[in-house]
């Protein structure tokens, strides 16, 4: 039911934050997951944990948009893998920590503590996020392109040296003071000293107007719909919701598997093992961000500099390799009764690895193939993502009674397989896909692109 949650709330709240402010949909989103908390510490039916979970996934939308949208707005095109991958290692370190927790606090002071420390955490962020967070809402006057080109270029223009411009009649000295004086003319003409300060209860308000998006509601919230038949933006969903099906096998059967024989395990050692996850994913955080952007790099440099969106998929082949063989310790191991650390540190911290760097990786490969509609792509994918990790949870228990342990292992084995080693077919025509879409990214990148046509449906429809 989160994963419904958060399937149902990211194409909303995301038009609403851009429409109204960042600042309205978060405070809206802790409130929900307030009264989600109290719902659940108050439980005493399936039913009411069902709720509880629905809207917890509803609360938690914005962190999945909002945040994510950010790296494209902050982080150069070769930095954004990593910014990404830190993004993903916080959201599965929250996924694998919480039962560390959950299972201390269960075990010494009942279950219904769990929610009553999330209501003391979210009643205490939402104080401050009331008097301390601010809007970042903010509209620019000119494309992103425009402004990443500017400021590529006084980058380069303060990396110059006079070496670089050496000569015997002092032109280097004066070649530095003409790139210093218009660095600064450019930095001081960019400033507008006609525009007042905002000030502090300006910044807090509630919703923002002022700075918001000037198109309708409406047209932000059906411009992802245009995106479905753009090949790297599904394939992009696919692999990231695949991942979820991981996070599930891990998360719905680990109880089941670590409580009963050979392991006898308690409700706080279960928990505990989920740190190896959490190791694997700061491990995976720095391959899938770090490396990849370097490697990325070094492949644009061996191309006479140009950047293909395809160089990041190379550095699939580990999370490949490494998923298919954490999937195999994990449930193989656990099915024959292998020492602990066979599917606890193997296992699940080899699939940590590939979890967060294949998010990272196919996240990062998206929106280099259409960077113009970075938002809506992430709406996208994270909509798919959910779909299947939703479909997956729901459909587990019922699929390890029937198959079993075993079968289901070598099942989803042969899944991750089929569906991450599919980058092989993007690697050889991704960029055909892409040349296929160019046209339709062109259109689709316009910001008002169907303002009219929505605009002319609802006159028709009034009466």
């Amino acid at each position: 039911m989160c994963f419904l949650g958060l399937a149902v709330g990211i194409p909303i709240l995301q038009p609403t934050a851009l429409k109204f402010g960042k600042r309205f949909v978060y405070l809206i989103g802790t409130v929900i997951v307030l009264a989600a908390s109290i719902i659940g510490s108050q439980a005493k039916t399936v039913g009411s944990i069902d709720v509880y979970m629905l809207l917890g996934g509803i609360a938690a939308a914005p962190v999945d948009t909002l945040v994510e949208i950010s790296s494209t707005d902050i982080f150069f095109q070769h930095e954004r893998a990593s910014a990404i991958s830190w993004l993903i290692f916080a959201l599965y370190s929250g996924s694998f920590l919480g039962p560390v927790a959950a299972g201390y606090i269960t075990t010494s002071m009942g279950w219904k503590w769990c929610f009553y420390f999330e209501i003391i955490i979210f009643a205490v962020l939402l104080i401050i996020q009331l008097f301390y967070m601010e809007d970042t809402t903010f509209r620019r006057d000119f494309n992103e392109e425009e402004l990443e080109e500017n400021i590529l270029k006084q980058i380069h223009l303060r990396d110059k040296t006079p070496i670089d411009t050496k000569s015997k009649d002092g032109a280097a000295d004066e070649v530095k003071e003409v790139n210093s004086t218009s660095i600064a003319e450019e930095d001081i003409a960019s400033i507008d000293e006609s525009i007042p300060k905002r000030g502090y209860w300006s910044r807090m308000r509630l919703m923002e107007f002022e700075y918001g998006d000037l198109r309708s509601w409406l047209t932000i919230f059906i411009r992802p719909v245009y995106l479905i038949t753009f090949p790297a933006v599904i394939w992009g969903g696919i692999i990231y919701g695949a991942q979820m099906m991981y996070l599930s096998v891990i998360g719905t059967s680990q109880a089941q598997i670590f409580s009963a024989a050979p392991y006898h395990f308690q409700a706080n050692t279960i928990g505990l093992t989920n740190i190896s996850v959490c190791v694997g994913n700061v491990i995976g955080m720095y391959y899938g961000g770090s490396f990849v952007d370097w490697s990325t790099v070094w492949l644009a440099k061996r191309n006479d500099g140009v950047l293909e969106p395809e160089f990041r998929l190379y550095s699939m082949l580990i999370p490949t390799v490494v998923n298919a063989a954490g999937l195999l310790a994990y449930g193989l191991g656990a099915h024959y009764g292998a020492h602990w650390a066979v599917p606890v540190i193997i296992g699940q911290g080899l699939l940590g690895v590939a979890m967060t760097s294949s998010g990272a990786i196919c996240i990062a490969y998206a929106i280099d193939s259409y960077q113009m509609l970075a938002s809506e792509a992430l709406v996208v994918m994270l909509v798919l993502r959910n779909c299947i990790g939703m479909s997956f949870t729901f459909g587990f228990q019922p699929w390890l009674e029937a198959s079993g342990l075993k079968l289901l292992t070598w099942l989803v084995f042969m899944l991750s397989i089929f569906i991450n080693g599919s980058y092989i077919l993007m690697i050889k025509y991704g960029k055909k896909l892409r040349k296929w879409t160019q046209k339709r990214y062109e259109k689709y990148s316009d910001p008002n692109f169907g303002e009219s046509f929505l605009k002319k449906n609802v006159k028709e429809s009034t009466p």
